[in-house]
């Protein structure tokens, strides 16, 4: 296989942040990508608070997450099609209006039933902003060199939130009312989601009336071989999760699970900025096995690991892989899918990791409570694995 090669530029993302128009959507879309990340584990301090059931959170989260895969590609095809700034004014009320529906409900105690439904319409409407401002690098940086360093840029964005708003719902609700992680979460998107909705330079162009063919290009071969990488990195993840806390409760400490398994989103993290800061001269594709290549290795002494201490030695190695995938995923798309359909196509991605992440959540649970948790990371190694065979198919069925 060949070897990676590149070269430092040291003002590459200043050079893409100097794009017309790119520091204002960027920055505008960050608090908007805070909410986002927000607003699941809202749902859940919202309805447990009401509730006293983690069971029902668990259900009305579910719903939550599970109409975002499956709406959020038909949100998105309405957005390639009249464009970001006519619909995302129209999909951020709908969603805040579902939000303060289900706000409502929870503070009057409704039944499960309504609980649930109103968080399956929020999660429908959830503005897809990842793949908004995504599509609009595309446009602005199109055969640029650059674009590949502001999809970097892109996902150190989306990291960085999810790093953030997490804690910062805990904390808001826990201090407060259950709501009010909730009612800030949607403040935020709300706030980042018009400012991003009112820069109409930058925003891609509705797609024509002639182009209504382009959305057969996301039935390509190498799209759904994209789709297929996401799905297994989406089962990566999820029996991650499971497994990392189990390993932390079974050696009596479980306020360890979540530091551990933030080592691998630290470490991606810095090896996306390093990444992106780079030029390189190997093909994209040859780059996504490489990095998948990395990822099944790195999971191999997860396998091994008895003790937190091995653990976090062990969880540094997978995040070397995450950020690059990211990036690459989001230039391989770029090139594939007709830019008629780009939306769709990213928020397609999304929705097969999103998918992938609540199988893999599953599946690792049972075989940890059939086994061990060491069997759990066997589940990730497998989702690794099959993630290779993906991005193989990527490499080969060409463009």
């Amino acid at each position: 296989m060949p070897a990676l090669t590149g070269r430092i530029v040291a003002p590459t993302y200043a050079a893409v942040l100097r794009t017309p128009g790119a520091w204002k959507f960027y920055f505008a879309a960050a608090p908007a990508k805070i909410g986002i990340a927000m607003t699941g584990l809202g749902i859940v301090w919202l309805v447990h608070g009401s509730t006293g059931s983690y069971a029902a959170a668990g259900t009305a989260t579910g719903g939550f997450a599970v109409a975002e895969a499956v709406a959020g590609p038909q949100v998105a095809r309405l957005i390639d099609r009249f464009g970001q700034t006519r619909m995302l004014p129209v999909t951020l009320l709908v969603h805040a209006t579902m939000m303060a529906l289900l706000i409502g409900l929870t503070v009057s105690h409704a039944p499960l039933w309504s609980l649930v439904m109103a968080a399956v319409l929020a999660g429908g409407s959830l503005p897809q902003l990842g793949a908004q401002t995504g599509a609009r690098w595309a446009y602005a940086l199109r055969e640029n060199p650059l674009l590949s360093s502001a999809f970097a840029l892109e996902s150190l964005s989306v990291g960085v939130a999810f790093m953030v708003g997490p804690g910062l719902v805990g904390i808001v609700s826990s201090s407060s009312t259950p709501a009010a992680g909730s009612l800030l979460a949607t403040g935020l998107l709300l706030a980042g989601g018009f400012l991003l909705a009112v820069q109409r330079s930058t925003a891609p162009p509705p797609v024509r009336p002639g182009q209504h063919g382009s959305s057969k290009r996301l039935l390509h071969k190498r799209f759904a071989g994209l789709v297929g990488t996401n799905i297994g990195i989406g089962l990566f993840f999820g029996s991650m999760q499971v497994s990392v806390t189990a390993l932390a409760v079974s050696r009596g400490t479980p306020g360890l699970a979540g530091p551990l398994y933030s080592i691998t989103s630290l470490v991606s993290l810095i090896a996306g900025f390093a990444y992106g800061a780079r030029r390189w001269r190997t093909a994209p594709e040859t780059q996504f096995v490489v990095a998948f290549v990395w990822l099944a290795v790195s999971c191999l002494p997860l396998t091994a690991v008895h003790t937190p201490l091995t653990a976090a030695l062990a969880l540094t190695l997978p995040g070397l892989a995450i950020a690059p995938f990211q990036t690459l995923s989001a230039v391989l798309t770029e090139s594939t899918v007709d830019s008629a359909v780009l939306t769709q196509a990213f928020t397609w991605l999304n929705s097969g990791g999103a998918a992938g992440i609540a199988l893999g959540s599953a599946f690792a649970g049972w075989v940890v409570d059939q086994h061990s948790p060491q069997y759990g990371f066997v589940v990730a190694l497998a989702a690794a694995t099959c993630a290779l065979a993906m991005a193989v198919t990527v490499k080969l069925s060409g463009r």
